[in-house]
């Protein structure tokens, strides 16, 4: 069986909220909570609100997501 291809987006953080999760402004107006992807998490990439980033989602579950980039 395929795997499920993932929707990449970009967006900006509104919120950090602990433990890796904020909570993200999609650039189409949705919202959802977003965590940090591994090699994010393992290279200690920062992020704050007001920060652009993509977000990889499911397109089974459109409320979560996993943040795979950060824009300079």
């Amino acid at each position: 069986m395929a795997r499920e291809e993932k929707v990449e987006v970009e967006g900006e953080v509104l919120e950090a909220l602990g433990g890796g999760m904020f909570r993200v402004s999609l650039d189409s107006g949705h919202e959802l909570i977003a965590y940090t992807a591994g090699k994010m998490r393992r290279y200690r990439i920062r992020m704050a609100p007001g920060d652009r980033i993509n977000v990889q989602i499911s397109p089974y579950d459109l409320t979560r997501g996993r943040i795979v980039y950060r824009h300079k």
